[in-house]
């Protein structure tokens, strides 16, 4: 089955339906379907070929979706760029995709001119079942571009539908950059089951978002840890919202805390811990009646997939043992674009001879229940005193404290140490809080190797436009305002 597939079968079976919510404007199926094919000939008739790439760089809107799934209707393969980028990087995205064809609003700056007129050496057609290059949030190094199938996508929207029990009377509500594939997976959801979607640009101003929900009866809601400390601080429990039937939140851990705050909040409301990478744009799912019971798990493989859990050797771990979280699947990805030995070093052969399942470079262990934990990036793990510290544990332990918003913990070089473990906070509206009382939380609760050296406190964590704290940035910036003690 093809992407744009998704949108044609929902506009035979719903043509009046809204399909989308954008900026005071409703769009039915029937409308988008048109629109897109309208388009979709203008792209061909200006020399678009099969495989080609098309650069879409817009904001949330109805636009941004007919642009997509025009370029999949004229044969080619889509790159959506946020418009946040800043014009240097945008010009790499160009040059390394490759795009023959840029699809913007007409007031597009003239630093976007200047980028798009720059010769690009990677313009050859790509293969024909490519459907999408989404670039990954560079919170680890620099951004890859991920090959995604038309297989890929439909096959994660199928499953993901699958486990949310997405239905067409669904509304589901979109804050996320479509530039990536967790904001992306809100629009293929939505059209596998004829649903509807309401785009909103950003989360920027929460108590809009908050009136929408009720407004339009929103019955689904992606979040990101950002949002979700907004939400918390919004109170925004205090408004009946009735509709809202699941909340989901993916793209990095949440605290348990404010896993616990956000249930006392929504107590009718399902909520879904996720994991999932740009390679294969879901992995997990926690079934939301365990959410209590089991709050720092990310839950089973999403249906239709497997993963499992090996060691340096590749020998699957034992339950309770952590090691490299291993991915097995239609929806893996086809590779990295134009990075073939990045590509051979992540996509390896799997069990079956037909098939290449993907090293996520994740570190994870699986119980005795078959509950998927994540521990950690590789690359972020403490090694600290001879012992190795996953950040996570520490930031769940600081989140108890009253007053913080958010964490992030990473390391930093020391001669005696290896690393010193440190910690950045951000403190919500009001509070008080000291480098010394978040030392003495952490002693209460964690073992002494795992105590921050380091305790830092900000008006805000740098994270990517997918919500991804960039510790690199934290490592980068060490010391400024810092508090050793």
């Amino acid at each position: 089955m093809r992407v744009e597939q998704l949108l044609e079968q929902s506009a035979r079976r719903f043509p009046g339906k809204t399909a989308v919510i954008c900026a005071g404007g409703r769009h039915t199926y029937a409308e988008i379907d048109v629109r897109a094919t309208r388009l979709a000939q203008t792209l061909r008739s200006g020399g678009l070929r099969s495989g080609d790439r098309v650069a879409i760089l817009m904001e949330n809107s109805v636009e941004a979706v007919i642009a997509l799934f025009a370029t999949l209707k004229a044969g080619g393969a889509f790159v959506m760029i946020n418009p946040q980028i800043r014009s240097a990087r945008l010009a790499e995205l160009l040059d390394d995709s490759g795009a023959r064809a840029l699809v913007t609003r007409h007031h597009a700056s003239g630093e976007i001119e200047v980028a798009w007129q720059r010769p690009r050496a990677n313009a050859e057609p790509a293969t024909p079942e490519l459907a999408a290059l989404v670039y990954t949030s560079g919170s680890t190094g620099r951004p890859k571009g991920v090959m995604l199938s038309h297989r890929n996508m439909t096959v994660a929207a199928a499953s993901i539908c699958t486990y949310l029990e997405n239905r067409p009377d669904d509304v589901i509500l979109n804050v996320l950059p479509l530039a990536f594939t967790y904001g992306l997976g809100q629009v293929t959801t939505a059209f596998h089951t004829g649903a509807t979607v309401v785009l909103e640009q950003s989360f920027a101003y929460p108590q809009a978002i908050l009136q929408t929900i009720v407004r339009e009866q929103v019955t689904g809601f992606a979040l990101v840890p950002t949002i979700a400390t907004l939400l918390v601080q919004q109170s925004a429990g205090r408004r009946r919202m009735p509709a809202l039937r699941y909340l989901t939140n993916a793209a990095a851990a949440l605290p348990i805390a404010k896993i616990r705050r956000l249930r006392q909040l929504f107590p009718s409301t399902r909520i879904y811990s996720m994991y999932g990478q740009t390679e294969c744009q879901r992995v997990s799912y926690l079934p939301p009646d365990l959410i209590d019971v089991r709050p720092s798990s990310v839950g089973i493989a999403i249906p239709g997939t497997e993963l499992f859990v090996v060691d340096d050797q590749g020998t699957r771990c034992a339950p309770g043992v952590s090691g490299e979280l291993v991915v097995q699947g239609p929806h893996v990805m086809l590779g990295y674009w134009n990075q073939p030995e990045e590509t051979a070093r992540v996509l390896r052969r799997g069990p079956r001879p037909d098939e290449r399942v993907l090293y996520t470079g994740d570190l994870a262990y699986i119980d005795e229940e078959g509950l998927l934990y994540f521990v950690g990036r590789k690359d972020d793990i403490i090694k600290t005193r001879g012992e190795k510290v996953a950040p996570r544990e520490v930031e769940d332990v600081i989140a108890q404290l009253p007053g913080v918003a958010d964490v992030a913990v990473y390391g930093v070089p020391d001669d005696l140490l290896g690393e010193a473990i440190a910690a950045v906070v951000t403190l919500e509206p009001g509070a008080s809080l000291d480098a010394e009382r978040v030392r003495r939380h952490c002693l209460e609760h964690l073992p002494a190797v795992m105590v921050p050296r380091r305790v830092e406190f900000r008006e805000a964590l740098p994270t990517t436009m997918s919500g991804k704290v960039i510790r690199r940035a934290l490592r980068e910036s060490a010391g400024r305002d810092g508090a050793i003690v």
